[in-house]
């Protein structure tokens, strides 16, 4: 507590500095930059500090990096805070009669998160450390490896108490405390298809800290690898596991300790919870066909009977365990159950990209929220409950109407705007949050209007519409939302497009004749290449300005690249059709297991979607292993694979889809109906999730108000969660941090990766920069991790598929390099 005690009466530095008289731009012809409605002059600016001396790269600097005036007017010391408040605040009102969570709340505070460093690097396993976790009570850390063994460490000494030789034939790639059992019941699950639990009761005398003995139960129905246990809070009895086979599997440590190897004559365990053989579809229109490889799962601690899984598609699916059918055999072919909730960010719900799967699914501690780590993708946070007003609801025929509003002279003429309707009240308190809106938004014009900041300035409008929107009107809600809109499109990142879609969607919400959102409607549609759409809102945005403006020059700006764009697509149809052998060219197979991702090309208007991709795509139909129960052809050799090229401009049309609509409800489809999906309230964006199948995102502390996860460049990285502002980046892993796990009641984390080891973080007083590990430019390190999100190379083949080549390399027992190295 030393450290708590050195800085519990410090004060965050100062963000700005008084800076130059601000004068506004020359106008220009950039459509991007636009100048909002008058806001009144601050008095200062936000930004980092510039003086003569070397500074961090950081933008949060604390007290070590900048100096403090000797006064601070009462606007200036609300600055861009957290909403946690001040750490002295919750030490003085504990000793009070403060609330009762006040515990929780210092558990991971701001001031603490922003100080974390690596306490120290735990050696013990031999291989890369694919899964971490607590006890119960935090006193202990349980760890499984490529080594094939478990390890138990103690967290007052952080040393290694018990090595578990588990006999796993293949990586592990999870492990639990049972709960309930005083710790003497651990249970792990491989790459081998097995889940081993070991009762650490059972050896007498004093225990070795190298531990060889028989498993009390072995599970070997799955047919493929298991990538996820869980267990209930309360709970000694039930372990559950998600295997790349389609089934979550419920075993009953009371019932049986073992059971036959899948596919063996007499294999018939009832245990399947959850079958989704036939359940994962490219998008929400679909209807499921394809097997879902689960690649992770979670229990509620909250509501124990609540059931989030996630795998081989693009879709967390929420099921309630009680509604569930009974347990049944992998024999037993099955409908897939309907689930009560599913989770998927609109703009991803009809990519129908074959490599978009999910990593890591994680209910938050409250049980509301949950959390979404996408590979190739970034993480995103969702509500549960589909009542708050926050969710918004979506079918399959609602992606492209959302993503894309009418422009005003299609809209109703009854639509009328709300600007100004609801004026925030002038208490004094208001009154001083407001002028704090007024610097970050005159920050975020800044940026857009120099185009650089990017990232500060997109950081800043979320810090006003999402923790202070309650103080402002809605005419600061419209500026905002534009600049912020301006601002994605300006930075480019992935799906930074769709963000800003949302952002104009809001924005004429406020006001639906907005010249601002037309044009920025009219930027966002050309970057995706949706030509004549965007042509409707540049020409719905010059209707809505006078024709000798600097306005009208923007809208002019964007009628010649769409006109050159549209052109440049024209040319390479022309060539397609004159040059290509449509029915006879040959590919490598290079060609046909990969195509390069359209968004990372350059050579376009900075599309992001598939719109001018008319390359090949495939279908593909697979026996999986395990599945003979399945009606197939007899003469069908098991693991075929039936393949199918065809261009993506041969997507069946309307007409086609209904008639395979009527097609399915005469082959027993009738009972399917239109899945309605919740959509995102969140997005983190800085890591990089190509690499591994097994990268986490997590809900830190007791509260979670701070969002974790780990990255491809080695680093892991903090957020809040509430405004998505990045707080903090570590260097965790000589190459890719995959597992991150926070303290049950301490403000501490355990990351671990590729490397054989495990590290430990804690808050350290000294820890003041934005950065722990090795100096680096913040942004440079973001940017790159964002270009390799952009690069990311789409499999046609699936991954299960390509997995089982990949599986005939290695000599049975051996270990699988390519399952922690980034192929």
């Amino acid at each position: 507590m030393e450290w708590r005690r050195r800085q519990s009466g410090s004060e965050p530095s100062p963000l700005w500095n008084k800076p130059p008289q601000r004068t506004h731009p020359i106008p220009c012809s950039d459509p991007l930059v636009w100048k909002p409605h008058e806001l009144p002059e601050a008095s200062t600016q936000i930004g980092p500090r510039r003086s003569g001396r070397r500074e961090c790269s950081c933008r949060l600097c604390c007290r070590g990096h900048a100096r403090r005036r000797p006064e601070m007017d009462a606007a200036e010391k609300l600055r861009w805070r957290f909403c946690d408040g001040s750490v002295t605040d919750l030490l003085d009102a504990r000793s009070l009669h403060g609330p009762p969570d006040i515990t929780k709340k210092m558990q991971f505070h701001s001031s603490l998160v922003q100080r974390l460093a690596l306490e120290k690097e735990i050696e013990g396993h031999e291989g890369c450390v694919n899964a971490i976790a607590w006890n119960s009570n935090g006193s202990l850390l349980i760890s499984g490896s490529d080594d094939s063994r478990v390890n138990i460490w103690s967290y007052d000494n952080q040393e290694l108490l018990h090595e578990i030789d588990t006999g796993h034939s293949a990586n592990v790639f999870c492990t639990k405390f049972v709960p309930e059992t005083s710790d003497e019941v651990v249970v792990s699950g491989a790459g081998d298809a097995q889940v081993r639990v070991f009762n650490l009761s059972r050896l007498s005398g004093v225990r070795p800290r190298e531990i060889s003995m028989e498993p009390a139960a072995l599970y070997q129905c799955h047919s493929r690898r298991v990538k996820k246990l869980a267990v209930e809070v309360g709970n000694p009895n039930v372990v559950w596991s998600a295997s790349e086979d389609g089934t979550l599997r419920q075993h009953d440590l009371r019932e049986c300790s073992s059971c036959p190897r899948a596919g063996s004559a007499n294999q018939e365990c009832r245990n399947v919870l959850l079958d989704l053989r036939c359940g994962a579809k490219k998008s929400l229109a679909d209807l499921p066909r394809q097997p879902l490889a689960f690649k992770s799962c979670d229990i509620s601690s909250v509501r124990p009977h609540q059931l989030l899984v996630g795998g081989s598609d693009a879709f967390a699916r929420l099921y309630d365990r009680r509604m569930l059918p009974p347990l049944s055999s992998c024999q037993t072919a099955r409908k897939p159950p309907p689930c009560i909730q599913m989770f998927c960010p609109l703009h991803l719900a009809e990519t129908r990209k074959s490599n978009l799967h999910l990593t890591h699914v994680a209910f938050s501690p409250d049980g509301k929220e949950v959390l979404l780590s996408y590979s190739g993708e970034h993480v995103y946070l969702f509500d549960v409950d589909p009542d708050n007003m926050s969710s918004v609801r979506y079918t399959a025929d609602d992606v492209r109407d959302q993503l894309c509003l009418p422009p005003f002279h299609k809209e109703p003429a009854t639509k009328k705007s709300r600007r100004n309707n609801f004026p925030a009240k002038a208490t004094s308190r208001n009154s001083s949050r407001v002028d704090t809106v007024k610097k970050l938004m005159q920050f975020a014009i800044k940026s857009l209007e120099s185009g650089t900041n990017l990232m500060h300035g997109i950081e800043a409008c979320c810090e006003i519409l999402e923790a202070m929107e309650s103080d402002i009107d809605d005419s600061f809600i419209y500026d905002c939302l534009c600049t912020r809109a301006g601002l994605y499109l300006k930075r480019r990142w992935k799906n930074d497009v769709y963000m800003a879609i949302r952002d104009c969607n809001r924005a004429r919400n406020i006001d639906f004749t907005s010249f601002q959102a037309h044009l920025f409607m009219a930027e966002a549609l050309l970057q995706l290449g949706r030509l004549k759409e965007a042509c409707e809102y540049a020409e719905a945005a010059r209707s809505l300005v006078p024709s000798n403006s600097v306005s009208a020059k923007q809208v002019e700006n964007i009628k010649e690249r769409l006109a050159a764009a549209e052109h440049e697509k024209n040319k390479k149809d022309q060539g397609n059709t004159n040059n290509d052998a449509r029915h006879g060219r040959l590919r490598s197979l290079s060609d046909l297991l990969f195509r390069a991702d359209v968004s990372g090309s350059s050579s376009q208007e900075g599309r992001e979607d598939s719109d001018y991709d008319d390359d090949m795509e495939l279908d593909f139909d697979t026996s999986v292993s395990g599945d003979e129960s399945r009606d197939s052809d007899p003469g069908a050799v098991p693991g075929s694979l039936s393949l199918r090229l065809h261009r993506r401009e041969d997507e069946p049309n309307e007409q086609s889809v209904e008639n395979r609509s009527i097609e399915s409800t005469s082959n027993g489809d009738s009972a399917y109906e239109p899945e309605v999906a919740i959509d995102m309230k969140q997005r983190y964006v800085a890591h990089c999730n190509v690499g591994t199948d097994i990268k986490q995102a997590s809900f830190l502390g007791e509260r979670g108000d701070f969002i974790a996860s780990g990255s491809d460049d080695g680093r892991w990285f903090i957020w809040e969660k509430r405004t998505g502002r990045l707080i903090k980046m570590l260097a965790g892993d000589g190459a890719v941090v995959n597992c991150i796990q926070s303290h049950p009641h301490d403000c501490a984390v355990a990351t671990s990766g590729i490397d054989n080891t495990i590290k430990l973080w804690t808050p350290d007083a000294e820890a003041t920069c934005m950065v722990a590990g090795p100096e680096i430019d913040v942004l440079s390190a973001i940017e790159n991790n964002q270009k390799k999100l952009s690069r990311n190379r789409e499999l046609f083949l699936p991954f299960e598929y390509l997995e089982r080549f990949r599986m005939h390399e290695f000599a049975e027992g051996s270990l699988h390099p390519l399952e922690c190295a980034q192929t």
